[in-house]
C-alpha cells in the first residue's frame, strides 16, 4: 500500500501532555488541541515528502528511508535522523520521541509518538 495522499486528523488520544512534555507553551497547546490538521504524503519509492498543516503552522520534512535526513520537529528544532520502513510501517527516533506512522487500512494512518511513559495517538482518515 502507498502512503500517498491527503489525511485529515480525526481523533487524538494525550495531545496536552504530550506537547507540555516536549516543551510547547501552554498557549500554543491550548490553539492547537482543536485544530484538525492535514496530512499531506508523498510517496516515490523508498523517497518522502510529509507536509503537516495545523492551522497557520506548516511542517515539511523530505526524506530517504534508511538514510540520514534533517527533519524538524513539533517545536521547530532541527535534528538528524534515519526514517525505517518496516511494511506499512514508518519509524523514527527524534529527540527521545520515538514516532511510529502506519497505515492501517488503505484509507487510515495512525501515529504514535512516545516520550518516556506519555503515548501520543493521532488518528487520520484519508480525504
Amino acid at each position: 500500500m502507498s502512503f500517498s495522499g491527503k489525511y485529515q486528523l480525526e481523533s487524538q488520544e494525550n495531545f496536552e501532555s504530550f506537547m507540555k512534555a516536549i516543551g510547547l507553551p501552554d498557549e500554543l497547546v491550548q490553539k492547537g488541541k482543536d485544530i484538525k490538521s492535514i496530512s499531506e504524503i508523498e510517496e516515490g519509492g523508498d523517497n518522502f515528502k510529509v507536509t503537516v498543516t495545523t492551522g497557520s503552522k506548516v511542517l515539511v520534512n523530505t526524506f530517504k528511508i534508511g538514510e540520514e535526513a534533517e527533519l524538524e520537529t513539533l517545536t521547530g528544532e532541527k535534528a538528524k535522523a534515519v526514517v525505517q520502513r518496516d511494511g506499512n510501517k514508518l519509524t523514527v527516533s527524534l529527540k527521545g520521541i520515538l514516532s511510529v506512522t502506519e497505515l492501517v487500512d488503505g484509507n487510515t494512518i495512525v501515529n504514535t509518538m512516545t516520550l518516556g511513559s506519555i503515548v501520543y495517538k493521532r488518528t487520520s482518515k484519508r480525504m
